[in-house]
């Protein structure tokens, strides 16, 4: 069980990071809460991290907080939720915000995340209303691209927005509405989310 990496974050092209640990590179999936605070490429980093194996797979996840790994764990529990769905919710909404929907029971507000329908949010906020408290308290498809010409900022937030589940259509239109030039693909995404969110 792998509960912990530090090293050198060599590069992150959401939602993939590699992680140099001793000379040994380690791939990992993480949701935009955590690549948003991410140091620059070349500096250390140290994560929490989650390791899954599957009959066919092993992925590894990472998180700067425990927060957002406790969380991550528990929506997998809810019948219907893998990681690539609980990945798309820690990169949708805060754990405070998300906390906050759950004790209001605002289903309408979860059925926007992506791959979250009006049963799975119903069912998330009766098996997780009791293990939020509010504020304070698989392999997926896809791998980053190592070969090839890098993409631009546009081109990495639609690659990550899809990868978090959004359909190319509406990708392409939410990244043409908020992207600014001069924008990081963080940037794009963040205020891609915002806008699919209504937050």
């Amino acid at each position: 069980m792998i509960g912990r990496l530090r090293g050198i974050l060599v590069s992150k092209q959401p939602p993939w990071l590699l992680v140099d640990v001793g000379g040994v590179g380690y791939e990992l999936e993480a949701p935009m809460s955590t690549i948003y605070d991410l140091p620059p490429t070349g500096k250390e980093v140290t994560l929490l991290t989650h390791y899954a194996v599957k009959e066919d797979s092993a992925a590894l996840y990472g998180f700067l907080h425990e927060a957002e790994r406790a969380l991550f764990r528990n929506l997998q529990k809810v019948s219907g939720i893998g990681a690539k769905i609980a990945l798309a919710v820690l990169s949708g909404v805060s754990v405070d915000h998300f906390a906050r929907l759950v004790q209001a029971g605002d289903v309408a507000a979860l059925t926007k995340i992506p791959g979250i329908g009006k049963k799975t949010a119903e069912r998330i906020v009766v098996e997780l209303r009791d293990r939020v408290e509010g504020p304070g308290g698989a392999s997926l498809p896809g791998a980053p691209a190592a070969a090839g010409a890098p993409l631009d900022p546009a081109g990495e937030a639609t690659v990550a927005l899809q990868q978090l589940g959004y359909k190319p259509a509406e990708v392409a239109r939410l990244v043409q509405k908020v992207a600014a030039d001069g924008d990081s693909a963080e940037a794009i995404i963040r205020k891609a989310l915002r806008a699919a969110l209504g937050s």
